[in-house]
């Protein structure tokens, strides 16, 4: 294998982390926003773990935020907005990164 070769080797093993590494930061983020509405209804954990699940679920199925923008909107009825709902996936994706960044 030449240097070339080894490089782009290199290169695509790096991507293809970075880009597990943003998928996991995705499913916790999802995990915490779930958290975040169910406290906002007075829920259980348990109801918080199940309506997790659903906006992983939801996320997968479609690409971009609009979808859990969407499940999110519709859980809590008038609780919450679109903008707010949208600032706390932000947050709650650089507190994501940061914990997976304390991890390794």
């Amino acid at each position: 294998m030449n240097t070339f070769e080894e490089r782009e080797t290199a290169f695509e093993a790096k991507f293809a982390l970075d880009e597990e590494r943003q998928f996991l930061a995705r499913m916790r983020r999802n995990r915490f926003v779930a958290v975040w509405a169910s406290t906002l209804k007075g829920e259980t954990v348990e109801q918080a773990r199940k309506f997790g699940r659903e906006v992983v679920k939801k996320d997968l199925k479609e690409v971009g935020d609009d979808d859990v923008v969407e499940v999110v909107l519709a859980y809590l009825g008038n609780l919450s907005d679109e903008a707010t709902v949208r600032t706390k996936l932000s947050e709650f994706m650089a507190e994501a990164k940061f914990q997976m960044m304390q991890e390794l």
